[in-house]
């Protein structure tokens, strides 16, 4: 009995030596990105811009007395660009809403590791604003508003419908960010 516990211990002990584990990183899906081709915006709203034809426009069913409140969808990325158009009628209503964009980017402060910020200047077409990159685990990492100073005014915000992990959405953030940006220099008022 003791020469046979005495074998089994010498067995496990001799399986045990010499390798040495390493968990392996968590792996993620390979993701497919489509071609990139783009279609003209040009709804009942008074704005026209480039959009990805692999991306839907649906309004905005939160604010249904709003109809140039609208969202440009991502389906095979299980995200949404917000956009939100508003008719300036007054100076105090154009620093309200400008306040407003700054203050909804900076919301994101707590989980953000930097929140940079670009000016968009386009005088020949009369388009204007910021443009709000968030960076870390955070809901929203693209932001921004364009205005013509004057009457209209419109808001961005890119959101994934997914729990913020940056490691995971890099690479779709990183493809739509591209697309936004086509959409953002494309963007004139009607």
């Amino acid at each position: 009995m003791r020469l046979t516990l005495l074998l089994l211990l010498a067995g496990l002990l001799a399986a045990c030596g010499g390798h040495d584990y390493a968990p392996k990183p968590r792996g993620y899906f390979r993701i497919p990105f489509p071609k990139r081709e783009y279609q003209e915006y040009t709804g009942g709203c008074p704005i026209i811009f480039q959009y990805p034809k692999y991306a839907v426009i649906e309004p905005d069913r939160k604010a249904p007395d709003k109809p140039c409140w609208f969202n440009v969808q991502f389906p095979q990325f299980n995200g949404t660009l917000h956009l939100t158009y508003e008719h300036i009628e007054s100076k105090k209503m154009f620093d309200m809403l400008t306040e407003d964009a700054y203050k909804l980017a900076s919301k994101h402060t707590v989980k953000a590791t930097s929140i940079d910020q670009s000016t968009i200047n386009s005088p020949f077409y009369k388009v204007y604003g910021v443009y709000y990159t968030i960076e870390g685990n955070v809901a929203s990492s693209a932001q921004f508003f364009l205005t013509d100073s004057a009457k209209n005014y419109i808001r961005g915000a890119l959101y994934f419908n997914v729990e913020p992990r940056m490691d995971s959405i890099q690479p779709v953030l990183d493809f739509v960010k591209k697309d936004v940006n086509v959409m953002i220099k494309s963007f004139r008022w009607k």
